[in-house]
């Protein structure tokens, strides 16, 4: 066991005006299994990025390991697996790197293939496997479940529960409980430190946030019930002084009590303060979960659209078996399946992309559709001009956005200098302001903070939308799926 200690640390981006940690000081222990979590845009990664020395800071980290990061940058996908792994791990046996991978479940053949030909979830696994045969190195893990299914996660939430030493960022909430023990949480006004899971965690905060939110408005009416008493007090004391007239005893009598008076209405002023000085240290972390809405809009049949023994083929050969199923009001459909078995492409196929397939696709007419891709990488350039493009209201947009986490600073900012996470929020935003008959989601919660995920639980269940979606959130699509369609 060796600690990790950040001391004072304060670091902005060049050219920014706001600092992304200002003082923090952080301890950690090696041997924990850390999960990392917090809003979109907090500095998760960038805290990892200053852990691997990449930007310069103010402070001090102190650190007996080294540190390795994933995910891991391949720069020729073309060279076999096997070499791409020695590069990442020099000192590994090949009977080593075997037995992980077979931790994993990736057969032992993928050393022999180039690794571009991986599919996304190999790549993930075999990095990892690699990452974690490096001796005394400490692991530092960005969001490794984007690109895997739900039995990809569970196999990876078993490995890492093996393992120790690492830090984790995710929002899977599942795939958190089933392998840290220690909750690292960036909040809005401080950086806290749980032993336990993330559903220990999260229920520890929002039982202090009910609190707080209780003594909130305790105090709010204190606070008011001081004030009118104090006022109260304060006129009674003028008064009487402003009507003394003459000398003697009454005079003195008068204003005795008028002194005395006075003095109470001054200890109350300084309950009053207190009271409100309490106040303020309430809700700095408070992490309220707005509704949002979305502008959907019925189809004029109960039927949207089937698939009849649809096969998405590629160079004239299936990758899938036949696939039947029928979209109508109100379902919303989650597409299951190993990563590669063409998931993404049925959703392209029924947008209308021309793609070679076999089968039948029997879309209504004028059906309206609104789309989230995978992709943010071409998410760039103002928000304003953004949503004039899109043909959204920008009001709307933004007022989203601001529900959804945003600060009103991000608003001026480029969106190329967002997040992954901010990314997805910009293009689930727009969808949400379209008018549309069926929502066409792949993979929407990639990078989306928990406190999002929720919302957008809550919003599905409300207002019901025809939604047709990939997303191997487990806790998620247990909340709101209506039917669960296998691609195999």
């Amino acid at each position: 066991m060796s600690l990790i200690r950040i001391e004072n640390l304060t670091f902005a981006y060049p050219g920014s005006f706001d600092n992304v940690f200002e003082g923090a000081n952080i301890q950690l222990d090696t041997d924990w299994k850390l999960g990392f979590v917090g809003r979109n845009g907090r500095g998760k990664t960038t805290l990892m990025k200053l852990l691997m020395g990449e930007y310069e800071y103010q402070g001090r980290i102190t650190a007996s390991v080294n540190f390795d990061y994933f995910p891991y940058e391949v720069i020729d996908k073309n060279r076999l697996t096997t070499e791409v792994l020695r590069e990442v791990c020099p000192d590994a046996m090949e009977w080593q790197i075997i037995r992980e991978l077979s931790y994993l479940e990736v057969e032992e053949d993928v050393l022999w293939r180039p690794f571009g030909t991986l599919s996304e979830g190999e790549k993930t696994k075999a990095l990892l496997a690699a990452l974690f045969l490096n001796p005394g190195r400490f692991l530092l893990i960005d969001e490794p479940t984007n690109h895997l299914d739900l039995h990809g996660r569970e196999i990876v939430a078993a490995y890492l529960n093996r393992k120790k030493g690492f830090i984790l960022v995710s929002h899977d909430r599942a795939f958190l409980d089933n392998c840290v023990d220690h909750i690292l949480s960036i909040n809005k006004a401080n950086i806290e430190i749980q032993k336990g899971d993330f559903s220990t965690w999260l229920r520890g905060f929002e039982d202090r946030q009910k609190a707080e939110v209780e003594q909130n408005v305790r105090l709010a009416r204190d606070i008011r019930k001081l004030q009118q008493s104090a006022r109260q007090k304060e006129d009674w004391s003028n008064k009487v002084e402003k009507s003394i007239k003459g000398s003697g005893f009454q005079k003195g009598y008068i204003s005795h009590k008028s002194a005395k008076m006075m003095k109470r209405s001054m200890v109350l002023r300084d309950r009053r303060e207190k009271a409100i000085e309490e106040k303020s240290q309430l809700l700095q972390n408070a992490e309220f979960e707005q509704e949002l809405k979305i502008h959907s809009v019925d189809y004029h049949t109960r039927k949207l659209a089937e698939l009849i023994k649809v096969q998405i083929c590629y160079d004239g050969t299936a990758i899938n078996s036949p696939v039947s199923f029928v979209i109508e009001r109100g379902d919303r459909i989650f597409l299951d399946g190993i990563n590669g078995s063409g998931k993404s492409s049925l959703l392209k196929l029924i947008l209308g992309e021309p793609l070679d397939h076999n089968g039948q696709l029997i879309r209504g007419s004028g059906l309206k559709i609104s789309y989230v891709p995978q992709d943010t990488s071409f998410v760039k350039g103002r928000l304003m001009d953004f949503a004039r493009t899109r043909g959204i209201d920008e009001t709307l947009f933004l007022t989203i956005l601001q529900k959804m986490g945003f600060m009103r600073v991000q608003f001026e900012k480029d969106m190329s200098d967002f997040s992954a996470g901010q990314k997805k929020k910009v293009l689930l935003a727009a969808s949400l302001c379209e008018s549309a008959n069926l929502y066409v989601w792949d993979e929407p919660l990639n990078y989306i903070d928990i406190y999002t995920r929720r919302q957008l639980e809550r919003l599905i269940l409300e207002y019901k939308p025809t939604i047709l979606m990939v997303e191997h959130d487990k806790v998620f699509r247990e909340t709101v799926a209506t039917k669960v369609v296998e691609i195999k």
